[in-house]
């Protein structure tokens, strides 16, 4: 419900925008980046960053403002207390340890993914992922399955929200052509991705589902595009997801 003018603190507001600016792709930022981003004017912006560093959230170097590790702890005790996240971390720990590959859990926000879960083996992008990463789904595999779950009128108004970006050769940006590949995804049940969010990287989602067959969640795992092809990744990996997602089925609320 609305709250009272008088209840909202805009200042508060404002440093949280701040604070959404910073992701795996915006690492450094300057003071101009971040008011463009935000839609602050330069001032305000400075400010936030600036009151950030003296709380120890944030390092500045002169020009470019970038997060500590401090920043995990507002988000960290939130998603550690998210019941989804403690249900799936012993199964993704037990379906790593057996494929020997790094998998995860995300959730949609939005036009991004977001990591709720993370076993990992080895890193296989060349960014970090861990609970709490955010990566666009419109070329995720696992935001491709969340996005392929929604009403086929909600996801197309994602994906025409989404700032579609080329990231590789491989990666579709036409609307009509990744609406095309969620209805692949809702007939097969599960999505690969080809080198389309990193050269070099292909992944597995299939979608988790709670006791009423709703999708709640994702879960993937990603391999180097030399170690298999896509029919190889579902032939040698699908099984086990899948075994994954019937085991959670019974216990996700």
């Amino acid at each position: 419900m609305p709250i009272k003018q008088t209840d909202f603190i805009a200042s508060f507001a404002k440093g949280l925008q701040v604070l959404e600016c910073f992701g795996a792709e915006a690492v450094r930022l300057s003071i101009t980046q971040v008011s463009e981003a935000t839609g602050l004017d330069r001032a305000t912006a400075r400010r936030c960053l600036l009151t950030l560093a003296e709380l120890g959230y944030a390092e500045h170097d002169g020009k470019f403002f970038q997060l500590t590790p401090k920043v995990m702890r507002l988000g960290m005790g939130a998603l550690a207390s998210l019941p989804l996240t403690r249900i799936v971390q012993p199964w993704l720990e037990e379906l790593s340890g057996r494929i020997g590959e790094s998998v995860s859990v995300s959730i949609l926000d939005g036009t991004e993914i977001v990591y709720v879960a993370r076993a990992a083996q080895r890193r296989v992008m060349s960014i970090s992922l861990m609970p709490g990463s955010r990566l666009p789904a419109y070329c995720t595999s696992m935001g491709r399955v969340l996005l392929a779950a929604l009403p086929e009128a909600e996801a197309r108004a994602v994906i025409e929200r989404s700032r579609r970006v080329a990231r590789t050769p491989q990666t579709l940006t036409d609307p009509e052509q990744i609406m095309a590949r969620l209805d692949q995804v809702r007939h097969s049940g599960y999505a690969i991705i080809d080198q389309e969010i990193e050269t070099g990287l292909r992944s597995i989602a299939v979608p988790l589902m709670n006791a009423h067959g709703k999708v709640v969640a994702a879960l993937n795992t990603g391999l180097p595009a030399l170690h298999a092809d896509p029919e190889e990744l579902a032939r040698d990996y699908l099984p086990a997801l899948q075994s994954v997602q019937a085991g959670l089925r019974s216990v996700l609320h």
